[in-house]
């Protein structure tokens, strides 16, 4: 026979209890998601657009058709709304990019009708073809002013890849200060001044340097800019169609020299001159906001050997700094 106390059926009671709570647990009621996790898993889903999709261009409200967008099937925009990716939306439910809208509308009529940008803006729609990676937009804006004509620049200066790229020390900084300007000297041990920097660039920093010490509104530099292989005489005459001249190793060692100038640009082979390559040189310059004013103030005339002497052209840059 069994018995069974008072404190063995508390200490069942109290198992029962526990089970229950137990049980309880098992079948508790999953917690609510947070904003941030439904958010996530609405942007795991595929995102359907409406067949006139309103867009947000950085700040810039454009309407367009679905189909507009997906014209061509391997740029951004394609992608953006092939509903692969989620695009957030601002408070009114536009698409939003987050790109300056300035040249978008150029982009949108050429996915429209193919209709091109006017001159003025075919450089910056260029641009923004290229961020949106329109193939057909960058192969017609490349056949039109001025991006057409800059391809044949570019290949001119292709000629001179010391012009943007970099240049031994034969034509860098002078190895002492050129005469008529002893009081600015370069230190060659500047880490500020590279023997390697580009050209253009090493005109910019030069300049720079020199109104900083004088304290002035400009800085005057001296560029030679010649076409010629070796300085020549009215007695020689190149080779037919070349700008080069038969003559022994030994020979045009004797012709080595560097005129004593800031920067030198040359030479090249191609029609186009030195009246070309200082057209090139103020644009660029130009174009990083850069006022400068040019001259030619006479020729090296350095005496090489016998009745030789470098008639290389020497121009005088002035740059404006305010």
């Amino acid at each position: 026979m069994v018995v069974v106390t008072g404190q063995n059926k508390a200490s069942g009671d109290l198992d029962d209890a526990m089970s229950s709570s137990d049980a309880e647990d098992d079948f508790q009621e999953p917690a609510t998601p947070t904003a941030t996790q439904a958010e996530h898993s609405l942007s795991l889903l595929p995102q359907q657009f409406p067949e006139v999709v309103p867009l947000n261009v950085g700040g810039m409200h454009f309407a367009t058709r679905l189909s507009t967008l997906r014209r061509y099937e391997d740029t951004m925009l394609a992608a953006m709304f092939s509903g692969r990716h989620y695009i957030p939306t601002d408070a009114q439910g536009r698409y939003f990019i987050d790109r300056d809208g300035t040249y978008f509308g150029d982009v949108l009529n050429f996915l429209r009708s193919g209709d091109l940008p006017s001159r003025e803006r075919v450089k910056s729609v260029y641009k923004e073809a290229q961020y949106y990676s329109i193939g057909p937009l960058l192969d017609n804006l490349e056949e039109v002013q001025p991006l057409k004509g800059e391809k044949v620049r570019q290949a001119f200066l292709g000629l001179m890849p010391y012009y943007k790229d970099v240049r031994s020390l034969h034509t860098a900084l002078p190895p002492a200060p050129f005469k008529g300007d002893e009081s600015f000297s370069f230190d060659l041990n500047d880490s500020r001044i590279r023997l390697t920097k580009k050209h253009l660039e090493r005109i910019i920093e030069i300049a720079k340097l020199r109104a900083m010490q004088r304290k002035a509104r400009f800085a005057k530099l001296k560029i030679c800019v010649f076409k010629e292989e070796m300085p020549i005489t009215p007695y020689e005459c190149p080779l037919f169609n070349s700008l080069r001249f038969e003559r022994s190793e030994s020979e045009t060692k004797l012709f080595e020299h560097h005129c004593e100038v800031d920067v030198s640009f040359g030479p090249w082979e191609a029609v186009a001159d030195v009246y070309d390559l200082l057209h090139c040189i103020v644009t660029d310059l130009s174009d990083r906001g850069i006022t400068v004013d040019h001259q030619c103030i006479g020729v090296c005339d350095k005496h090489l050997i016998n009745h030789y002497y470098c008639k290389r052209p020497i121009y005088e840059f002035k740059i404006t700094w305010w």
